[in-house]
């Protein structure tokens, strides 16, 4: 992997300097020649990653969508002609795509049913926008009962919501903590937990990833040396760490950190983005999920944007907090108030998970998605693929390492009407690519063996099974690879090495690899 890295590094550098004299076409925004003298408002270094390597790959992202991105979405179809720099729109649209990359836990993300119509009927009162912030005149009625709704759904005293689940945390962090205070996060946290750490202005150690003795020692350091140079105790330690992680799949140890957090007088922020709604016997993510008390989390953060298809975040717990927040959030005080559709999104798919309709359908969604997740980790680890996270997790990560993996997979599955998200650096380790898989309630078991199968399918890398038979003959690979192929690769599998010999001999006569 660090080869294939040093690889395109290599030609980056090549194709940088043609670049530079001309000798291949430049599409980098640069400044004009009567410019030059100026100071640069295009750092070419910084930008060397996306230019020489993320372009190559473009393609895997952006893709337009053009319906409803629940369990199969329809997509724009695109081309480029300048290898990814630019992307023009065919006029045709790709039908019925597996969506294997949207966080629609529990397959709220519709434009039918108790939820859309709902949302209508909202939009016809109030309208799609407020044009006011909550403390001027733009506090309605529908978002008092939001809020009261998320308060008893998470049984916390009180609870606030915010339009964009970003900046909840981004702008209620810095609200939360100081000068003089201490953040101890875990080194994997979302980019808006680490923003609005770093806007705040307090001290941030990192821990290790739901490392609990990483942890116990920050904290530990933190109470017997108290502030740099003063010494002085800390005015408030505040441990910051994620329900589910997004990129890693795994659940975050809270009992654990809860014990630490009550033996060293710390607070504890959790983010709960991804596992509200998608955890826990009654959806109410990782505290349901380990049977705790909801009054032992200090600050209680979620977003709307998964499990319950709309938009915005929250913060739930003590009505002092909460309070507090109302006056001293720059989110609450600047923003314009969450829309009343998505307000009515939320309140519906919300009480259908806590079985206020009168049916069960909450209950047989979150039932679904557990059966889903379940099905289709142990599918992928019977493959004998690496996948990360943890088994009650619906983000499955599924490891590709090598860079030239990352857009020959999301390429090959795209190929075979599959949606996913591939990750790689800086998004992820540098030696640690991954595609990366969301199940849905809304996902059947025929569409987890189709893209189950097409993981394991690749037809035209016949030369890659060769060498993993010859190095390992059948073990763990020889099922799934062979079923791909509409005639058998193999004459005999009784005789893997005397197979292996005939489909050599084969290849050579017929002028193959």
């Amino acid at each position: 992997t660090y080869m294939g890295y040093g690889i395109l590094t290599i030609f980056g550098y090549l194709r940088d300097f043609l670049r530079q004299w001309n000798i291949e076409k430049c599409h980098v925004a640069r400044e004009r020649e009567e410019q030059k003298d100026f100071v640069p408002l295009y750092q070419d270094f910084e930008n060397f990653y996306t230019r020489n390597l993320y372009m190559r790959i473009r393609d895997n992202w952006n893709r337009p969508i053009c319906s409803v991105p629940g369990a199969k979405m329809d997509l724009v179809q695109r081309v480029s002609y300048n290898y990814n720099w630019t992307f023009e729109h065919t006029g045709k649209v790709v039908k019925d795509v597996i969506n294997m990359g949207s966080y629609n836990y529990l397959g709220f993300a519709e434009n039918t049913g108790a939820c859309a119509d709902a949302a209508i009927e909202v939009t016809q009162q109030y309208g799609v926008g407020v044009g006011s912030t909550r403390c001027e005149m733009g506090n309605l009625g529908i978002h008092e009962e939001l809020e009261q709704l998320v308060a008893r759904f998470l049984g916390v005293e009180s609870s606030m919501a915010f339009g964009m689940g970003f900046a909840t945390n981004s702008m209620n962090i810095p609200a939360l903590t100081g000068k003089g205070c201490l953040i101890l996060s875990d080194e994997l946290n979302h980019a808006s937990l680490v923003l609005g750490a770093r806007l705040s202005g307090s001290t941030i150690r990192v821990f290790k990833h739901n490392n609990m003795q990483s942890l116990e020692k920050l904290l530990r350091d933190a109470i017997v040396h108290g502030q740099p140079r003063t010494h002085r105790p800390w005015k408030k330690i505040l441990i910051v760490v994620e329900g589910i992680y997004s990129m890693e799949g795994s659940i975050v140890r809270l009992p654990e950190i809860i014990a630490l957090k009550k033996r060293y007088k710390a607070y504890l922020y959790l983010d709960e983005a991804h596992s509200i709604g998608a955890l826990g016997p009654n959806g109410r993510g990782v505290v349901d999920y380990f049977g705790l008390d909801p009054k032992d989390v200090d600050i209680m953060m979620g977003t709307f944007t998964k499990s319950f298809g709309a938009a915005g975040g929250y913060i739930g717990g003590r009505k002092e907090l909460i309070d507090y927040l109302r006056r001293h959030s720059h989110s609450a005080l600047y923003a314009t108030s969450m829309s009343p559709p998505v307000a009515q999104q939320i309140i519906t798919s919300m009480k259908i998970i806590m079985g206020e309709d009168g049916a069960t359908l909450g209950a047989d969604r979150l039932r679904q998605l557990s059966e889903n997740t379940t099905y289709f980790r142990r599918k992928l680890h019977d493959m004998g693929f690496i996948i990360y996270g943890n088994d009650d997790s619906p983000v499955v990560p599924m490891m590709l390492y090598m860079p030239a993996k990352i857009g020959a997979f999301g390429r090959e599955m795209m190929k075979r009407n599959i949606g996913t998200v591939v990750v790689g650096f800086p998004a992820t380790p540098i030696i640690e690519s991954r595609a990366r898989f969301c199940i849905s309630a809304a996902h059947t078991s025929e569409m987890l063996d189709t893209v189950g199968h097409a993981c394991s399918c690749p037809k035209n890398k016949i030369h890659d099974f060769i060498h993993i038979s010859l190095k390992n003959p059948f073990k763990g690979h020889q099922p799934a690879f062979v079923e791909c192929f509409e005639e058998p690769l193999f004459p005999s599998l009784e005789k893997p090495a005397l197979a292996i010999s005939q489909t050599m001999e084969s290849e050579k006569r017929s002028g193959g690899r």
